[in-house]
Order: structure tokens, then sequence, then C-alpha cells
């Protein structure tokens, strides 16, 4: 119910019997203490608070309650929010010019009641922007905000200095002005917050929205592309709500904290898509292209529709895949988009849902962390008449082709265990990698056993050659820049470098669980000319403009 808002400014398992979502849950490996002592903190201060009985019998009214669903509670009464396009402006010089203010507001997110907000150009959410390979941008970013902010251009390839991460910290009534050249195949992008430590709060509070990039090639692939007509976004995200319709920050109380409750953040039991809470959309054509944003701070989700209907997945993060994919489930992990194609008859109803994600956890992360929460997204409700669609393609034009790693490929290893990567929590003046401009590597990163991890890479695309020890199935081998980390296992992935070179503004590296993230999960590394990798600087300032 986003209709009802207002500025302070202004007044698994996926793809069906065939396809398998993950491969399943590879062998678990034993992990550090400091893992063990991630998943029994909780139990033994609670012990200690409550003593053993007490504790047992909180522990039992936790666990019961965190089996979330909203299944037979919504009527589908709101029609969905299309986010405002924005294309910017052109300066008179080439560039285009995209003006953004982060703002606070209040919103109408749960039915008759006010929640404070935040938002850009607006009062919850941003508009989406969109831009075209080979365009010059120029971002001009006014925080309006109390408190200093990011905006990290997900998925984007830019230079170190223009991408948004917590060194390019904006304070109070600040304007930052990133440009940069689009230098990068069409893809479903997007933008949040970044600021060190409190990424979470500030996307929960209400930042983000889809940048999408286009260009000519992808313009011939057939698919559907009238932005919010058959080229629908979806911004999927769970929040959690006081009573009195704030946005609760926090996800736990104190007694469940103590059960183990909140490690992975905040999972919330309210499901907005656009910012629209209890939210159907209507459709008018028989093929629809839908943009999906896993938007969410730590939940997953395993999409399908209630009919079991078949849909054709045709973009991951950074780009088209080189033919349409069937499949009937779809898991994705916090900051993963898909772009998928499906089929409507007129007159017809569906809903999409997300049913309990494949985790690979056990009793009882497997419940804390929401692998058996079940919860309707949307419905879609196709129109009386359909407009008839061109046919789907068999292959799509503007596909980028699989990265070559070349046989002397450098490797690098990630140990993701508890909330530090290969030991170490973030440090904002250490450089973990110094990498060779243009170069193609692998990057082997491996997962604690109960704990969920995905990985996200700043700047760069990458695929994955391997998962848990095997191929990877079809849906995970396109253009990526965020996967999930296999639980107990590891995954290798050929990660094609920047052009930029910066020896001290770094990219971040970092697992896209936010909490993770703000309590030290994410590394630095530096982009230099190949060869000088072993002159160039370890550290840096902590934080610049």
């Amino acid at each position: 119910m986003t209709g009802k808002e207002s500025s302070t400014t202004d007044s698994h398992r996926g793809g069906g019997p065939a396809v398998e979502h993950g491969g399943g849950a590879p062998a678990k490996r034993p992990r550090t203490i400091r893992r063990r002592l991630l998943l029994i903190t909780g139990g033994v201060l609670g012990i200690g608070v409550l003593g053993a009985g007490a504790y047992a019998a909180n522990f039992a009214v936790a666990y019961r309650g965190r089996k979330l669903s909203n299944v037979g509670d919504l009527s589908f009464a709101n029609k969905v929010r299309i986010p405002p396009l924005l294309e910017g402006k052109d300066d008179g010089s080439g560039r285009r010019v995209f003006e953004l203010t982060a703002r606070k507001g209040k919103s109408e997110l749960l039915p008759g009641k006010q929640t404070s907000t935040w938002g850009i150009n607006g009062a919850f959410l941003g508009p989406t922007l969109r831009v075209r390979k080979g365009q010059k941008i120029a971002v001009s970013l006014t925080n309006d905000l109390p408190e200093a902010t990011t905006l990290h251009w997900h998925g984007m390839h830019l230079p170190a200095d223009m991408d948004g991460g917590p060194h390019q910290m904006v304070r109070p009534g600040e304007t930052w002005r990133p440009e940069w050249e689009v230098a990068q195949p069409a893809a479903t992008l997007w933008y949040h917050p970044h600021p060190h430590q409190s990424t979470a709060d500030h996307v929960s509070r209400g930042i983000a929205g889809l940048f999408i990039v286009e260009d000519d090639e992808a313009d011939r692939a057939g698919l559907p592309g009238s932005y919010g007509v058959d080229d629908i976004p979806l911004i999927l995200q769970d929040r959690a709500f006081d009573d009195d319709g704030s946005i609760d920050l926090r996800g736990a109380s104190f007694l469940q904290s103590l059960a183990g409750v909140g490690s992975p953040g905040v999972l919330g039991d309210k499901i907005l898509v656009n910012g629209t809470y209890d939210p159907h959309v209507e459709v008018s054509t028989t093929l629809v292209r839908f943009r999906l944003l896993n938007g969410s701070n730590a939940r997953s989700y395993n999409l399908a529709f209630t009919d079991s209907r078949e849909f054709h997945l045709v973009g991951q993060e950074n780009g088209l895949l080189e033919q349409p994919l069937p499949l009937r489930r779809l898991q994705m992990s916090p900051g993963e988009r898909a772009e998928i194609v499906v089929k409507f008859e007129p007159g017809e109803k569906v809903v999409l849902r997300s049913y309990p994600p494949e985790l690979g956890l056990s009793f009882p992360t497997k419940r804390f962390g929401g692998g058996e929460d079940t919860f309707d997204m949307i419905e879609v409700r196709a129109k009386a008449r359909l407009t008839t669609s061109p046919p789907l393609p068999g292959r799509l034009r503007g596909a980028q082709a699989a990265i070559t790693v070349p046989a002397d490929a450098k490797v690098r290893t990630f140990d993701f265990n508890s909330t530090v990567i290969n030991g170490k929590g973030m440090d904002m003046s250490r450089i973990d990698e110094v990498c060779p401009a243009g170069k193609v590597e692998i990057w082997e990163v491996s997962g604690d056993a109960e704990v969920v991890h995905n990985f996200h890479v700043h700047g760069l695309t990458f695929n994955v050659i391997d998962y848990g020890g095997r191929k990877p199935d079809a849906w995970l081998k396109g253009p990526k820049d965020t996967v999930r980390v296999p639980p107990g296992g590891t995954m290798r992935l050929a990660v094609a470098l920047p052009p930029y070179t910066d020896p001290k503004t770094p990219y971040m590296f970092h697992c896209h669980i936010l909490r993770h993230e703000d309590v030290g999960m994410m590394g630095q590394f530096t982009v230099v000319k190949p060869g000088t990798e072993g002159s160039a600087p370890r550290s840096v300032e902590a934080s610049h403009h």
C-alpha cells in the first residue's frame, strides 16, 4: 500500500523433476571452534541467565514460533507499485545525469499504519534507473538523511572510487557525484546503501532500487521489453514490524536471541513486493518478463508458481543466458537477481510462492535460518483479453560467452567460517588481496556447515565452474556476481577481474547476508597494473570520500 507515502521534504531445489536447485547439500566438513561458538553462544548465555530448565522452555517456545508462513492470510488486495523509471537527463555534453536524494519519509506499508521509512527520491525504495551500454553517466546523490550513508551500484562494472562502497561515505547534507561509462552488456543490477557496520539497518529502512542496463544486441533478443507492461520489476523483501507499524531492526526479542533466533539477521514475517504489502499484478500480454530481485537482508526464497507451471530463466545477475532455461522452481539468496519469462492464459490467476528453501542446514539452524518458511509473494492476474506476444526465441542475442580460464590461472581461497573470511574480520585499512587488472583467476570459496552464507564481489562478473564438488546445475552457469556458498562445501569461480586500476581504493568481497557483512564478514581487494602486485600498498586510509 505504498500509494499512501509522503516524504518529509514534500509534506533448494529448482527446475522441477529434471532440474534441481543447488544439487542438494554437499557433504559437510568439520569447521572451527569459532563456528561452533556462533551456534551455541545463545544457548550458553541463555542457560547462564535462565537456568537449564527455564532455558529449555524458552528454546521450545522460540523454536515453535519460528516456522513462518502467510499462506491463507492474504487477499492480494493491493495493486503492486511499479517503481518509476528514471533515464537521466542529457547535460549537453553527451552524459546522462541522474539526480538522486536520500530522504526520510512516511509510508503506509501495513494497512492503517504509518511507518517511518527512508527512500531515494521518495519515502520508500527508489526509482528504477535505466542506462545503455556505452553511455557516460553522472549521478548526483544528496544525503538528506540523519546519518552518513553510501549508494553502491551492485553488479556495475566501474572504477573502485565510483563504486559506492564503505569508502565512499556521504555525510548528511553532502552530495556525492560519481561518473563512469557503462561498459557491460545488458543486465538487471540494483543499488543499495553500503555503510560499514550499518548496511542492514539502512536497507531495512527502505533504500534500494533496480538499475537496468540495456544494449543493442539484447534489444534484438526477442524478449518482452515494455517496462511496467510486459517487463515488470519485482523487488522481493521481507520485513518485521513492531505493533505500532515501525520497522523492527533487531528481529528477535531478548529471550528469542538467547535461544539462537536472529543470528542471520532479521527474518521478517511480512512480505513486501516493490514496497507493496498483500500485492497483485495485472498482466495484459501472453508472455511476461519478470525481473526478480531478492532485496532481503537475510532471507532466501525458493520461488515457484502455485500451479507448478513452467517458466523460463533468461537472465541472471550480470546478463542474459545463451538460451532460455525451463524451470519450475528457482532459489535466490539475498542480492541475487533473475529474469524469468512466464506464459499466461486470458483470465487466469496464479500466485508466486516461496517454498521452504534448501539451505543445507540441520536442527535447529534450519528453522532459525528460514529453511522451513513458506510465503505467498504476489498474485498474478491475467486480463480477460491478452495481447499475443512474439514466441520466446530458442537462443538469446546479447548473451555473454563463458569466461575462459587460462591454464596458469592464479587460485585464491576464501574460507567462510562464522562471521569471518580466512580467519579475519573486516578492517577498513587492510587490503586482503591485490589483483592484476583484466586477468581471469579462479577463486575457491568454502562454506560453513551450519550457517547460511553467500558471496558477492564488487565490480566484476564471475562464472561458477563447479559447486560442492560437481558441475554446476544449468541455472548456475550464467554471468553472476552473487551466489550462495555451498554449506560445508566448496565452489570454484572463474573471476574476470576489472580493467580499472587503483592501488589506493579497494573493491569489496563479502557475504551478502547483511548482518554478517556488518559484523565483519567482508574483505577488500585492489586492482593494479599486472606485474606490480608485489609493490602495491597493503593498507589504505580507513575511509575517504
